[in-house]
């Protein structure tokens, strides 16, 4: 009698234990955090500061997502896309009219529109240029303010580096065939652009408007650090680009090689619903 006892003890024992390793894995698996998702985006900086916002919710609503950034242009950001070596680029590129075979591999996916805007210093009071004198400041035949309706001052040019999207758009549509004067300072980055114009009086350059329309749309910078010059007669508002009215917009692109897959796919579909497009509404204007 008193093994029988002893049997039904040691299987009473082993099923509470085994019962106990069950609720133990199972409450460890429940509590188990998601395997994290790294996305690598690069390309273009006047992406940058309406990429941030929309990863930024994006990771609030999916934390074990992260994403990695790195700039260098919208040919960068395409070419790194192109090779796999980012998931995303960011671009202002227009498609090429004849794609390489190569080329034709890359899924471009719309996600907004930009205005190139033309800034200078607060302090300059021109607040207004048709392009020609745009044309021939940059091409150095307007050496002083007082050429485009200025005060006295050496005009200071400021462009971007090669592979830039702002300066494709730049070159294409406002120089035309005209090379920009070699006196030009270059920049690395809009960024970079923004910070040089703002701190020298007679300086001249161009930029994303989400760069610096945002701020002065909403108020909440003043005084502006940079003043936007109309061109043609317009400024790069949002009602402008929606009219197409503005002489210098672009498209916004995240590129990837074929179709975007997985949690690419996943991130680009937030950026193109009512969430992300109310966000990219902040700094250019949304295709949705």
């Amino acid at each position: 009698m008193r093994g029988w006892w002893l049997w039904l003890g040691v299987r009473l024992l082993t099923a509470w234990l085994l019962a106990a390793w069950l609720l133990t894995g199972c409450s460890a698996a429940a509590v188990a955090p998601a395997r994290p998702v790294v996305i690598s985006i690069a390309g273009a900086t006047a992406l940058q500061p309406v990429l941030r916002e929309l990863t930024a919710e994006y990771t609030r609503q999916h934390p074990n997502v992260v994403f990695t950034f790195r700039s260098g242009g919208s040919t960068l950001g395409e070419e790194q896309a192109l090779n796999e070596r980012v998931t995303l680029g960011a671009s202002t590129l227009f498609p090429p009219e004849s794609p390489t075979p190569v080329q034709r591999l890359l899924t471009r996916t719309p996600i907004g529109i930009d205005g190139l805007a033309i800034i200078a210093h607060p302090s300059n009071p021109v607040a207004a240029l048709e392009m020609e004198q745009l044309r021939r400041l940059y091409a150095g035949d307007a050496l002083d303010w007082t050429e485009v309706g200025g005060e006295a001052g050496a005009v200071v040019l400021v462009s971007r580096e090669d592979g830039s999207g702002a300066r494709v758009l730049f070159e294409e549509q406002v120089m035309q065939e005209q090379p920009v004067s070699l006196t030009a300072v270059v920049m690395p980055s809009s960024h970079d652009v923004v910070e040089y114009v703002a701190k020298t009086p007679h300086a001249i350059g161009y930029v994303s408007r989400g760069l610096v329309m945002a701020a002065s749309e909403s108020a909440s910078e003043t005084p502006p650090r940079v003043r936007v010059v109309a061109v043609d007669g317009q400024l790069p508002t949002l009602d402008a680009l929606r009219a197409q009215s503005y002489p210098l917009m672009r498209p916004m692109y995240l590129v990837s090689r074929g179709e975007p897959r997985g949690a690419a796919r996943q991130f680009v579909d937030f950026v193109l619903g009512p969430a992300g497009q109310a966000i990219v509404a902040r700094y250019h204007l949304p295709v949705r």
